[in-house]
């Protein structure tokens, strides 16, 4: 079965075409700056190399057909007919209390991913403008939806429950939910096969870290509690989200800012975190950079990040009653050696160990932790496209 895995952003889709009985990846690339000056299509080849391909790219619909032109297209072309593609999976970002896993999206679906726009008023409403294209461009094709959220909904009510009235929760259904929960499921299944034992007998906890970052706590398969909230602001220090803040701070700079619920939403958004601590960038290798050439302020932002994943082991190996294994993952989990490095240190009165040696590896499927460490330490590279595609097979076999 050919699958077609969409994940569309507000201004962006990230494409993978996989052959799932092959087990390959026949395309992937994706499309950048939907309705903004300079838009354009960028993938790989099977050589490796990158094409560029500009145009005017206004909303997601012309994007998916700029897409399927490409594929199927005689000169960088996979395969020669739309007729190929068997099926679509599209990434969801919040499923609310409504979905605990993956659907077949149909009418009734693809209502209740409306009902939850209000939870995820930048995600949603560009992952439905990528369900109706496909309607659109391939009638017919079944599509389904795998939702960020799906993996938490088996946290306990006393892990997602915010000390708020309860009237709220009643009224806008405010708690927890979490996100990246695709990643978190693939990389801790992984992780163990990896290590050959059993996923539903293991204390897990997964560090997924890259420009946005959570942590899940994992105890025999199912996840009963994430560092992200509501929304994906809450907990760790990210690239440009704040992470966990007092919200009366929030107030006081309203206050004083004299800036209404908009303004101090892009400020915890897109003027905080990495990057509003350093003043230099949200990438962590530029932070890395200036912090070598001693950069107080990047000095401060590496301790700040490092020591807020710490204090979430920490917390979670209480909730987990112990942790068998720790799991790094994202583009800085999986490809920053010194983090992964200050993460771990002062943390093994708790069994974690890093081998020096075998942490100095990037992008690998590796384990970094002595052999005869309590617990495995691990980086796992995430493959979220896989998983939403392993979902669509499964459903519509």
């Amino acid at each position: 079965m050919k699958i077609l895995v969409l994940n569309c952003g507000s201004s962006s889709i990230k494409y993978k075409l996989l052959d799932m009985e092959a087990k390959t990846t026949m395309a992937q690339g994706g499309v950048e700056k939907i309705g903004l000056t300079g838009s354009f299509l960028k993938f790989s080849l099977p050589s490796g190399d990158k094409v560029i391909l500009e145009g005017e790219i206004l909303e997601h619909r012309t994007g998916i057909e700029y897409i399927l032109g490409v594929i199927t297209g005689e000169k960088y072309g996979c395969i020669k007919s739309l007729t190929e593609i068997d099926a679509v999976g599209h990434r969801v970002a919040h499923g609310g209390e409504k979905f605990n896993s993956s659907m077949i999206i149909d009418e009734d679906v693809i209502q209740n991913i409306v009902k939850c726009i209000d939870l995820a008023p930048l995600h949603n409403p560009s992952n439905l403008n990528g369900i109706y294209a496909v309607q659109e461009l391939m009638p017919g094709v079944p599509q389904v939806a795998v939702f960020d959220t799906a993996f938490h909904q088996t946290m306990p009510d006393y892990a997602y429950m915010y000390g708020l009235p309860y009237s709220l929760y009643e009224k806008y259904s405010i708690r927890r939910y979490g996100f990246h929960g695709t990643s978190h499921r693939y990389v801790s299944k992984r992780a163990c096969e990896f290590l050959n034992i059993p996923y539903e007998e293991q204390k897990i906890i997964s560090c997924h870290i890259g420009n946005g970052a959570s942590i899940a706590a994992i105890k025999n398969g199912v996840s009963i509690d994430t560092s992200m909230g509501m929304t994906p602001v809450e907990g760790l220090l990210m690239g440009t989200r704040s992470g966990d803040i007092d919200a009366g701070v929030l107030t006081y700079i309203m206050e004083k800012e004299n800036i209404g619920a908009q303004a101090i939403s892009t400020i915890v958004n897109k003027y905080s975190g990495v990057l509003g601590i350093s003043g230099i960038s949200s990438d962590m290798r530029e932070i890395e950079a200036a912090f070598d050439a001693g950069n107080k302020r990047a000095v401060l932002t590496l301790e700040m990040y490092a020591y807020r994943i710490r204090k979430y082991i920490g917390a979670y190996a209480a909730a987990l009653g112990g942790v068998d294994i720790l799991i790094f993952t994202g583009g800085v989990g999986e490809n920053q050696i010194g983090i992964r490095t200050d993460i771990c240190k002062d943390l093994d009165f708790l069994g974690i160990q890093v081998d020096e040696k075998a942490n100095n590896v990037k992008g690998e499927e590796t384990l970094i932790s002595p052999e005869d460490a309590k617990i495995k330490v691990t980086v796992i590279p995430t493959d979220e496209e896989y998983m939403i595609a392993l979902d669509t097979l499964n459903l519509l076999s």
